[in-house]
C-alpha cells in the first residue's frame, strides 16, 4: 500500500486495532470463554458465575459477541465453534496461553517511542514472573502445537538418533520428532525454571523414556553431549549477531560429522523491510532484549558458514507469520 492509498479511515483503523486485542485479552484472562462451556445463559449468570460487576460483565460480552467471538440470542450467550476449540481451557486446541503472552507485552508496546529513542528494552523479562513465564512457556507450547507435526512430517530424520532441541521450552518440537521417529532421542536444553513445563508436556505425550531435559544457559555455558542433529527454533532472534554467531558455534562443537542444525525463525528478506510480520517483530525485540532482532536469510546464512556449516539451503517451507527454516550439515 501506498501513501498516496492510505485513507484516513485505515489510520483510525491501524491506530485503533488494540482495542480488540484488549477485548479479546478481557475475556481470556477472566477465562469468560471457560465459564461459559458448553452452556448457553445469560449474562446475569455469567456476571454471577466470575463475580463480576454486571454492568462490566454484560458491557464486554456484547463487545465480544460484536466482534464474533460470542454468539448471543436475545440475552443469551454462547462459544461459539472455534471459542470451544481455541479458548475454552480444557480444549486441546486451547490458545490462550499465548494471548496473554500478548496481553502481557502491550504494556511495553505503548513505551515503544522510549525504546526506539533509547535503544534499549523497556519490558520485564517473563521469567521474572510466575505467570508471565507460564504465558510465554505454554504460549510456545500453543503455537509449535499447531506448527511442529507439519514440520516434523516434512524433515526427514530417519538415519538420525539424537536430536539437541536448544532452548526448546516445554519440549514441543522434540516430542513430535520423536513421534515421527521412532528410532531418536532428545534432549531439551533450556533454564532450569523451564523444566516444570517440559516434564508436563513430555509425560503427557508418554515420551519420559526417550527425551530428558538438560538445565542451562547456552549464552553462559557450555553444552554437554553429542548429537547428530540440533533444532533451534525462534532462538536467534532473541540475541544480537555475535551471540547468535557463538550459539551456532557451541551446537556445532557437539553435532558429529555429518550432522544437520536447523534454524527456524521469522525470517526477513535481505532488504530487511518485510515481510511484515519479521519486521515488526524486530520491534518486539527491541523492546524486550538489549540486542535481539529478526535476522535476513542472507544474514542467518553467513553466521552458519561462519562456523563451519555447509551445503546451506532454505527449506520451501512458509510457517505462521512468515517462519521459515534454513539447514546445513557439519
Amino acid at each position: 500500500m501506498t501513501t498516496d492509498e492510505l485513507t484516513p479511515g485505515q489510520l483510525f483503523s491501524i491506530s485503533g486495532s488494540y482495542w480488540q486485542a484488549c477485548t479479546l485479552h478481557a475475556g481470556v484472562r477472566l477465562e469468560i470463554f471457560t465459564v461459559i462451556g458448553e452452556d448457553q445463559i445469560t449474562g446475569d449468570e455469567i456476571a454471577q458465575r466470575l463475580n463480576g460487576d454486571l454492568r462490566g460483565v454484560k458491557t464486554l460480552l456484547n463487545a465480544l459477541a460484536g466482534m464474533g467471538l460470542l454468539a448471543k440470542q436475545g440475552d443469551l450467550y454462547a462459544n461459539t465453534e472455534a471459542g470451544k476449540a481455541f479458548l475454552v481451557k480444557d480444549s486441546a486446541k486451547y490458545l490462550g496461553y499465548i494471548l496473554m503472552h500478548h496481553h502481557f507485552l502491550m504494556e511495553s508496546w505503548s513505551r515503544l517511542h522510549e525504546a526506539v529513542k533509547s535503544g534499549s528494552p523497556v519490558r520485564e523479562r517473563p521469567h521474572d514472573d510466575e505467570d508471565r513465564r507460564e504465558s510465554f512457556l505454554m504460549g510456545m507450547f500453543n503455537l509449535a502445537m499447531s506448527l511442529a507435526p507439519r514440520v516434523a512430517s516434512q524433515i526427514n530424520l530417519e538415519s538420525r538418533h539424537r536430536l539437541l532441541d536448544l532452548g526448546g521450552g516445554p519440549g514441543t518440537y522434540a516430542i513430535h520428532f520423536c513421534l515421527a521417529n521412532p528410532e531418536l532421542k532428545a534432549t531439551i536444553y533450556d533454564l532450569a525454571t523451564t523444566r516444570p513445563f517440559a516434564h508436563r508436556t513430555i509425560e503427557q505425550f508418554g515420551l519420559a523414556n526417550r527425551i530428558d531435559f538438560l538445565a542451562g544457559n547456552y549464552l553462559e555455558n557450555d553444552i554437554d553431549g553429542t548429537y547428530d542433529v540440533a533444532w533451534l527454533s525462534h532462538i536467534l532472534h532473541g540475541e544480537g549477531p555475535e551471540e547468535c554467531q557463538d550459539i551456532i558455534r557451541k551446537v556445532v562443537s557437539v553435532l558429529k560429522p555429518g550432522g544437520l542444525i536447523f534454524i527456524h525463525d521469522f525470517i526477513l528478506d535481505n532488504t530487511l523491510d518485510g515481510p511484515l510480520f519479521p519486521a515488526l517483530f524486530s520491534l518486539n525485540m527491541l523492546l524486550g532484549t538489549r540486542h535481539g532482532q529478526s535476522y535476513a536469510e542472507n544474514q542467518i546464512m553467513e553466521m552458519l558458514a561462519g562456523a563451519g556449516v555447509k551445503e546451506i539451503r532454505r527449506i520451501p517451507f512458509q510457517g505462521p507469520n512468515d517462519s521459515g527454516i534454513i539447514v546445513g550439515h557439519v
